[in-house]
């Protein structure tokens, strides 16, 4: 307060250092009365006239009513150049929207108005001589629908509207004349006002700031087309400048006087509002608590003011325009103008008329911008620091370099990068073939030559990086000792016979020979039956390094011979990744879902693999990126699909195929036993002796819920019941140890029992206990404790302490639909007895074998009318065989019996049920041409008969595939009596005891062998 007391006492002494005789006399002062009526002429000395702006007398009256010294405010000659007071003269004025914040007495604000309407108006009272005046108010915030908030309400219905006499808080040293009454009417009422605050005042034609949801009309001037789009509260303002943007904007300088509150309007364009102007509420300066107040107020200034410089140029302004910090309303508008509060809290000061109400209002505000500034200077003080810190790092690491440089305790980064590369090969640099040695050492002296900071320095050091990485020459010792992979391998799988005799020889062929060479098999089989895992079990049982990858969907040629080095982000194909991953040349290597692979416009995988699995290329394959020949030969590749149709024919026949079949009833029981159920077991906590499954109900779980070909479904199904078994113990009183937060350690491969009998939980997944691999280090047990390492976790769940006491659950057959639900097959018979014209056929599906009716029947009767139909979503080969089996029919009915017309004189309808599963192949012929003789001669076929085979037109029955899929079909249908072709006897003599037992099978070279198995037989015999 007393740097504003001194700058007040000398624009006081300065102002009345003016020659007296400057001063109106009383006669003066009379006469200017009737001019006051109309604006100001050039000789009058108006302040707002620009071309007398270097009249004495407009600067002494620019000073008074600019600065506003409380000494011109009683002096009661001040007033005498205004004659008659600013609150009765301007009632009606133009509004002015504010949008960020609203205008405080005696504090300026630039606002961008867009309607020209306005401008040419303020233009003409500007060149007319007279001063300026609008009034400026907030826009109404949008979730106020009353037209002004609770604050405004409660001050405006206690504001004193009589202006009529002076007061010592009115601002009337600031008002000037304006134009009259008949010139501020005679604007165009048909549009509104348009204004932004300073922070749009770049925004074009000033929509920037407009509320949203106005029409492109009214975007032109601001969208304002009514005064309850404004507060009701606002401030009487003096356009101080005026500068034009363009031909539609200009920009205002707006000094403000006093709070004013809208009644309602005049005009719409521009928007005029009659206005009542309002004074604060009187008070007691003299009061403790006031004083107290304003000492705060001050004090709270100064803190604020030490904060920031800002705060202290925005003093400085509101010095220049003779604020009046003695005023407490004066104080108090002040410091709300400097703070950056909301433009809702910043409206309820403006219209709160009490005065100690208002300055305990701008004390908070002034106590939270103190805060506001603290933390922001804390924030500061903290990046500052930081980067401090880490610039002095930077020094103090850049000098240690340099003196250990000198003293030759460290190399530079190039040279220390050399000898790492020169390091990693250094173990096995004899072995490393002659023309990759060559292409190392040009690489490391290039990279030696170049900069750091070129393109060129990361891709030779990345190109070197993998060069240096590939373990040329190394290979793992592996172990050839045929009895105990076969432990290994009956130890993690029941069953795969064909598999475990194949490498079993691949183990003699290495023991006759003294060294071992890659192979290329692919097991082919439906889902479930344990192709994956198989691969991880035959790596452990020969020591082999393990890498997997699936090339299912795989489009991109680059995946398996890698990228060009000038692409960004090149890296070599996966086969040079597996030699890195693994450290070793003779890894065990299997390509998952290899019949799945894609094809797109970066080429065909299918052919880069030709190259890969081909044993007479691979010895000298060559991946994009290294560029350099790889010896893969010694790689035992194995190959895994559910078809083999969808494999190109050139990289079929560089594999040997095996074929999994699946599983029946009793080897499913016994894998559910054996691996499945003590997995559950170890999953869910339940005790050994918690849960018992009857045999009567798991057969019946594998019969009537998991019929399908692996054991993936029937996994489930166990863990399904072992869960609510689980459920049920916990529910009567048994608990296990109190769960901790530590983070348990992440399952080791092979915890999880497979579902095909092995030890991982589906196809691809790992054994019960990794071989040597990328992740398995370098660390091995010996084989007898790893074998009993893989027994005890295959077959026993791990220790668990349990307390509470619990009876043993016993599961039958009549209690699964409890655990696993209903049963979803009950049988693949439709017919119990087949009627005349339905014969059970047997058909090969991904999935595994599948038995279908095919049903035949006349649809149409009379001379010449035969025909052939055909439905159930068959595909054209079947289609074909329908139509041969039609033909041929005829001709053999017709043999057979020469009386019989049927086929000559009936239209058929031939039909495969499911109809919504599409149905296709080439052993359909035998079962079409039976269902057309059994319906022409009306008289079913044999009971308990399941037939399969192709027919020519001359009767040949040909041989098919998918003999072991097609008879656990059978098994699984209940079905006793088998047709197959004479070419597959072979194939029925290679089936285990256990897959045909149980089975009169009979074999037919020609159809008349079927006819006389399925149609000609007695009865009565039967």
């Amino acid at each position: 307060m007393h740097l504003s007391r001194m700058h007040c006492r000398r624009l006081s002494a300065a102002l009345w250092r003016w020659p007296q005789s400057l001063t109106p006399s009383a006669e003066a002062r009379t006469a200017v009365a009737p001019r006051a009526q109309r604006p100001f002429s050039k000789e009058s000395g108006d302040s707002g006239d620009n071309d007398n702006k270097s009249s004495l007398s407009s600067r002494i009256w620019r000073s008074v009513t600019g600065q506003g010294v409380e000494s011109m405010k009683n002096d009661p000659n001040a007033g005498a150049l205004v004659p008659s007071s600013p609150e009765q003269r301007h009632r009606e004025v133009f509004a002015v929207a504010l949008q960020r914040r609203p205008l405080f007495p005696g504090s300026l604000q630039p606002v961008t108005v867009s309607d020209p309407k306005l401008i040419d108006e303020i233009l003409e009272l500007k060149r007319s001589g007279a001063q300026a005046y609008v009034g400026a108010f907030m826009w109404q915030p949008p979730d106020d629908s009353d037209g002004m908030s609770s604050a405004e309400t409660a001050a405006s219905d206690s504001a004193i509207s009589d202006f009529e006499s002076a007061s010592s808080h009115s601002d009337s040293s600031t008002s000037s004349p304006v134009p009259s009454t008949d010139a501020e009417t005679a604007s165009d009422s048909s549009s509104s006002v348009s204004s932004s605050s300073e922070a749009s005042s770049s925004s074009p034609e000033g929509t920037a700031n407009s509320p949203s949801g106005r029409s492109t009309a009214e975007s032109d001037f601001g969208g304002l087309t009514s005064d309850q789009q404004l507060c009701e509260v606002g401030t009487f303002a003096q356009v101080h400048t005026i500068v034009p943007i363009d031909p539609r904007r200009a920009q205002l300088l707006l000094l403000g006087h006093r709070r004013l509150r809208r009644t309602r309007q005049v005009q719409k364009r521009p928007l005029k509002v009659a206005v009542e102007h309002l004074k604060d509420l009187p008070y007691s300066s003299g009061d403790d608590i006031v004083k107290a107040t304003y000492m705060e107020l001050v004090s709270t200034l100064k803190d604020l003011l030490a904060q920031h410089p800002i705060y202290r140029e925005q003093l400085q302004v509101s010095f220049q325009f003779g604020s009046d910090f003695q005023d407490l309303s004066r104080l108090a508008d002040m410091a709300a103008a400097l703070t950056s509060a909301q433009e809702t809290d910043l409206q309820a000061v403006l219209a709160e008329l009490s005065i100690p109400d208002r300055a305990n209002a701008v004390l908070l505000l002034l106590k939270k911008e103190i805060e506001l500034c603290k933390l922001q200077a804390d924030i500061g003080k903290r990046v500052e620091e930081k980067i401090s810190k880490d610039q002095r790092r930077y020094l103090l690491m850049e000098q240690l370099k340099s003196i250990k440089k000198e003293l030759g305790m460290e190399r530079d980064d190039k040279s220390a990068m050399v000898q790492k590369f020169e390091d990693k090969i250094a173990p096995h640099k004899d072995r490393i073939p002659a023309e990759a040695r060559r292409v190392i050492e040009e690489e490391m002296a290039k990279l030696s030559n170049l900069e750091s900071a070129s393109s060129e320095f990361n891709v030779t050091r990345n190109y070197l990086d993998w060069l240096t990485a590939i373990p040329w020459g190394h290979y793992t010792q592996e172990r050839l000792d045929i009895q105990y992979a076969q432990k290994v391998l009956d130890q993690d799988h029941y069953g795969l016979e064909d598999v475990k005799d194949r490498i079993l020889e691949f183990i003699a062929v290495g023991r006759l020979r003294g060294s071992t060479h890659g192979k290329i098999l692919c097991l082919v089989g439906p889902p479930g039956v344990g192709k994956t895992s198989v691969g991880r079990s035959i790596a452990g049982a020969l020591e082999r390094k393990y890498y997997r990858f699936s090339v299912g969907g795989l489009s991109d040629v680059a995946e398996i011979k890698g990228h060009r080095r000038t692409y960004v982000g090149a890296m070599p194909g996966k086969m040079v990744q597996c030699l890195k991953s693994t450290g070793t040349s003779n890894p065990m290597v299997l390509i998952d879902e290899i019949d799945k692979l894609g094809r797109g416009y970066q080429g065909d995988p299918a052919s880069a693999l030709l190259e890969l699995l081909d044993p007479e290329q691979n010895s000298g394959f060559l991946d994009h990126y290294l560029d350099v020949p790889v010896d893969l030969s010694k790689v035992l590749f194995m190959c895994t699909a559910n078809v083999l149709d969808t494999i190109p024919g050139p990289l079929r026949d560089r594999m040997e195929v095996i074929r999994i079949s699946g599983y029946i009833a009793d080897e499913k029981i016994a894998i559910a036993r054996r691996y499945l159920e003590p997995q559950s077991q170890k999953l869910t906590g339940v005790p050994a002796d918690g849960i018992q499954i009857t045999d009567d109900a798991m057969h019946t779980l594998i019969t009537e819920y998991a019929r399908e070909a692996g054991v993936r479904s029937l996994k489930q199904l166990l863990e399904k019941t072992y869960r609510k078994v689980a459920l049920k113990l916990v529910k009567g009183g048994l608990s296990g140890p109190t769960p901790s937060n530590t983070q348990e350690a992440p399952a080791q491969p092979g915890d999880a029992v497979a579902e095909h009998g092995g030890v991982g939980p589906g196809d691809g997944e790992a054994p019960q206990q990794a071989p040597p691999d990328s992740t398995s280090g370098s660390q091995k047990s010996a084989p007898d404790q790893r074998l009993g390492q893989r027994a005890h976790e295959a077959q026993k769940p791990p220790p668990v302490t349990l307390t509470g006491s619990y009876a043993k659950v016993v599961i039958g057959p009549d209690d699964l639909k409890d655990y696993v639900g209903p049963p979803p097959f009950t049988s693949d018979r439709i017919y119990e007895t087949t009627p005349p014209g339905v014969v059970m056929g047997l058909a090969w599906t991904s999935m595994g074998g599948n038995s279908l009716y095919v049903e035949a029947a006349g649809v149409e009767k009379g001379e010449g009318k035969g025909s052939l139909k055909t439905t159930g979503q068959l595909g054209d080969v079947m289609k074909e065989s329908a139509s041969i089996a039609h033909t041929f029919s005829r001709a053999f009915l017709e043999h057979k019996k020469p009386g019989n017309d049927f086929f000559k004189n009936n239209a058929i309808h031939v039909h495969v049920p499911s109809g919504s599963t599409p149905k296709d192949g080439p052993s359909a012929g035998c079962a079409i041409i039976t269902a057309l003789l059994s319906l022409a001669l009306d008289k079913p076929v044999r009971p308990d008969l399941a037939m399969t085979g192709e027919v020519t037109l001359t009767g040949r029955v040909l041989p098919i595939g998918g003999v072991k899929e097609k008879t656990l079909a059978a098994r699984r249908s209940g079905v006793k009596t088998l047709l197959f072709p004479k070419g597959n006897e072979k194939d029925w003599d290679e089936l285990s005891d256990d897959v045909k037992k149980g089975f009169n099978v009979h074999f037919s070279d020609t159809f008349e062998d079927v006819y006389k198995v399925a149609l000609d037989y007695n009865v009565n015999s039967l």
